[in-house]
């Protein structure tokens, strides 16, 4: 199609979760709770990394970096989903999509680099115990956090640069209910064979690298959980590893669904689910697997509630 035989779209319409009316109101109640609760649950998590010299350990402090994140991430997505549920007109402007887009990028590199690393941090704690303190220092601990939040921005502005410089004049409704990439691919009338190599490219280094990294590191952590010899030892140590294994078989899982699949399997029905867990419940979930199934932080919240209840 020429350039000058369309105008350029200015704003989408979003089409929504679900396009049932008897069904707006309760899932806006039940969102809105899984919003509550995210926000509360990775902040309470933050506060008591923070204010616990117990949980100043590199564990925990890309622990606190991974509820910030989750934080954010859910923040970037449930407003406009809650807001698109009651409101008549579910548009957002072109400029507010890309920075949309931009931040689900943005959150979703770091939290896949970041459980990378956290697999890494659990491979040294096991694996070289007696050096754990000198090799994860406080200064790899920065660095490793600045690079993942370069390498994810860097990313994220690039791939939300190349969708935004395609012509879209198709349509201006939107198959879900943020500004994802495949939906807005299938809206443009540019030559979109680029931008879906690049993506499918992007996905896969950071995926395939993270979750090479994750698998490594528990080879090698597996294998030294093995040669302990008190059935006490092993356990103690998979249990430092129990929550994190749980997170990543959530992450990664979803993931590798959403990207992989099939192409004569996919269907924009179950991308939406999909998205769902992957944007709302995981940042729900993920608090509390590390609080429920870890003792030092559970120790951390009873001595915070008991402060709270003394001077109280």
């Amino acid at each position: 199609m020429e350039e000058g035989n369309h105008s350029e779209v200015t704003e989408f319409i979003l089409s929504g979760l679900t396009d049932r009316p008897e069904l707006q109101v309760p899932l806006f109640v039940l969102f809105l709770l899984v919003f509550i609760i995210t926000l509360v649950g990775n902040g309470g998590m933050i506060l008591l990394i923070k204010t616990d010299p117990r949980l100043h350990t590199p564990m925990y402090f890309f622990l606190g970096n991974l509820s910030f994140c989750d934080f954010c991430y859910s923040s970037t997505i449930a407003p406009t989903l809650l807001q698109n549920f009651l409101a008549e007109r579910k548009s957002i402007s072109r400029t507010a999509c890309a920075v949309q887009m931009c931040l689900y990028f943005l959150f979703q590199d770091i939290e896949c680099l970041l459980l990378a690393v956290m697999a890494y941090d659990r491979y040294v704690a096991i694996c070289n115990p007696l050096l754990y303190t000198v090799t994860m220092s406080r200064g790899l601990c920065n660095l490793l956090v600045a690079g993942m939040y370069g390498v994810s921005l860097a990313d994220a502005t690039i791939g939300t640069y190349y969708v935004f410089q395609m012509s879209f004049c198709r349509s201006n409704v939107i198959n879900h209910f943020f500004c994802d990439t495949p939906p807005l691919l299938e809206l443009s009338c540019s030559d979109t064979h680029i931008n879906e190599i690049l993506m499918f490219g992007v996905a896969c280094f950071m995926v395939v690298s993270s979750a090479l990294i994750v698998l490594l590191s528990y080879v090698y952590i597996i294998s030294t959980i093995l040669r302990i010899r008190s059935a006490e030892g092993r356990h103690r140590a998979f249990s430092t590893c129990a929550s994190h294994l749980t997170a990543v078989g959530m992450f990664y899982g979803t993931l590798l669904f959403m990207y992989f699949q099939p192409t004569s399997n996919y269907s924009m029905d179950t991308d939406k689910v999909a998205s769902v867990f992957y944007t709302l419940v995981i940042p729900l979930l993920n608090p509390l697997i590390y609080s429920v199934r870890n003792k030092e932080v559970k120790g951390a919240l009873r001595r915070a509630m008991n402060k709270h209840l003394i001077h109280s």
